[in-house]
């Protein structure tokens, strides 16, 4: 659950949130779905912050497992992603069992996008979500299930779109959170402000501008506009400019040096720093040092940023692109400046771009590059709020001011974690309100793409063993079938113990041949599906032979 080295901002929301949700939540117990031996109660109440043996009580099953969630009416999904959550959902308790409840964080890869459209064809209902980070993003999502529904009316020949309408997940607003107390104690370190000033040789009556990013044109921002900007802010205003840009490097060398390169062409007037963004004292410091906060996006990798609730929760004024969810953030000219986008129009080029990815002649980078190196950011409004902004120190406070109330009303976890509260119990009333209406719930209870295996494959055997299948013993020694070889004791968890191989064996050699359904008609019935599985073992091991039905 912890962010990895180079986190990306999914990473750090869905750890904040978990963890809002631990502390704050008010829960007396927290069941975590997790592969096998991944994770354990100690280490994940260590990475939630709990103390002790205070509630909430953790525990851990299996990803499969839908108790735990039967119970507590919701399955927090940390992915946009709900096919497999929604089958296993209905394999093991039924579609009304609990509400499921995704994210998306971002809607630009195509692979991405093609797995959450199909999740529209599983047991996916109106009272499951898909929480959207930003206004932007959720217009984008369901305008993208509006589309592929059409397409799908199209290939079933049913025109009627009030008729023929899949079912739909919830798709609410709920921005990123951030430790707002956190951020705010790390900004207002007068020592650590002076410290790192003096380490990067930064004056007390100097501005320094800070952008926190990614450093990458292709998932984050093209650096020519806010180099430009900055160098430009330089010539208007009378304060001495220093840019700090705290970050790493996707790309690594490669990205190094084009950020270098843009950096001599486009900023040769302004002192630049590159630090390590992925050590948290450089963060922390650099929240202290700042005057203002820089970031102006332009690719559709981009939705909410976490960056900018951070920012705000230093009371540092932003100056960031009306971006997607930048826009939800930031009220221009109240806590910081949007500064004005400009998109191409769709045409001939945006469907070869788009063919091209299909087919993968441009990757996932290249495709949102590609369309981020034709958007455009205002360079001039951006200058221009630079300039004011280092000019006017009682401006800055004011904005930053504003910013920093703004983020404890809406963006500390607290509250975020407020809001899933308040979803998960919209969700509960609509499942009450609505499962009973709804016939399919009865239908199958596994996916066609994924189903049993050996219902799937049934045509390929000869025969397939049931009820009336003639069993009898095998010609190999009475012991024969015990595990000789590494080969030999493969996946025993689809089979039963050495017990019952030994019961079968005993029951099938006093009788010399016995139907099937004798057989299992000697063990308790929850037994039965592993004794079946036991003799296809045995028989496997040549210590049964058979006759078809």
């Amino acid at each position: 659950m912890a962010p990895p080295r180079d986190p990306y901002g999914r990473l750090v929301a869905n750890a904040g949130l978990f963890r809002a949700l631990a502390q704050d939540g008010g829960y007396q117990s927290l069941h975590v779905l997790s592969h096998p031996g991944s994770a354990d109660t100690q280490s994940l109440r260590a990475e939630l912050g709990l103390v002790d043996a205070e509630p909430p009580e953790v525990t851990v099953g299996p990803l499969f497992g839908t108790a735990a969630a039967t119970a507590a009416g919701a399955l927090l999904y940390g992915q946009p992603y709900l096919t497999e959550p929604a089958w296993a959902r209905r394999h093991g308790g039924g579609d009304d069992a609990y509400s499921i409840v995704g994210s998306i964080f971002a809607f630009a890869s195509a692979p991405h996008r093609e797995q959450m459209l199909m999740s529209l064809l599983a047991p996916v209902w109106p009272w499951d979500a898909l929480v959207c980070s930003s206004t932007s993003l959720r217009t984008t999502v369901q305008a993208a299930i509006d589309e592929w529904e059409d397409v799908l009316r199209g290939r079933l020949g049913a025109a009627d779109a009030q008729r023929y309408r899949l079912p739909r997940p919830q798709l609410p607003v709920i921005p990123f959170g951030t430790a707002v107390g956190a951020v705010a104690s790390a900004a207002s370190d007068a020592e650590a402000r002076h410290t790192m000033r003096a380490d990067l040789g930064i004056p007390d009556q100097a501005v320094m501008i800070y952008h926190l990013a990614r450093l990458s044109p292709y998932d984050k921002a093209f650096p020519q506009p806010m180099l430009r900007a900055v160098q430009r802010a330089q010539q208007q205003c009378g304060a001495r400019l220093h840019l700090v840009l705290a970050g790493w490097f996707p790309d690594g060398e490669q990205g190094r040096r084009r950020y270098d390169e843009a950096i001599a062409a486009y900023c040769p007037d302004v002192p630049v720093t590159i630090l390590d963004g992925n050590d948290p004292d450089v963060i922390r410091r650099c929240w202290a040092a700042a005057d203002v906060f820089l970031l102006l996006s332009d690719t559709i990798l981009e939705t909410f940023g976490q960056a900018l609730i951070e920012a705000m929760a230093a009371g540092l004024p932003l100056v960031v692109s009306d971006w997607d969810g930048y826009r939800d953030i930031v009220r221009d000219g109240l806590d910081g400046y949007l500064i004005p986008t400009l998109g191409a129009p769709p045409g001939p080029l945006g469907r070869s771009l788009a063919l091209m990815e299909l087919l993968g002649d441009v990757n996932y980078a290249q495709y949102g590059g590609a369309t981020a190196a034709h958007t455009a950011v205002d360079v001039d409004a951006a200058a221009q709020a630079l300039a004011r902004l280092a000019d006017d120190p009682e401006h800055r406070r004011r904005l930053g001011g504003a910013g920093a109330e703004r983020a404890r009303q809406e963006f500390d976890w607290r509250v975020v974690a407020g809001q899933y509260q308040l979803l998960f119990a919209d969700l509960a009333e609509r499942r009450q309100a609505l499962a009973p209406t709804i016939a399919e719930l009865a239908s199958r209870r596994l996916s066609p793409l994924r189903d049993d295996p050996f219902r799937t494959f049934a045509a390929l055997p000869s025969s397939v063993l049931g009820d009336d299948t003639l069993l009898r013993p095998g010609r190999v020694d009475a012991d024969a079938w015990s595990p000789r070889v590494e080969l030999d004791e493969v996946h025993p968890g689809l089979r039963g113990d050495a017990d019952e191989a030994r019961a079968v064996l005993a029951y099938i050699a006093e009788r010399g041949q016995c139907r099937l359904a004798d057989v299992t008609a000697l063990f308790p019935p929850r037994r039965r599906p592993f004794v079946r599985m036991t003799i296809m073992w045995l028989a496997k091991s040549a210590a049964l032979s058979w006759t078809a039905e």
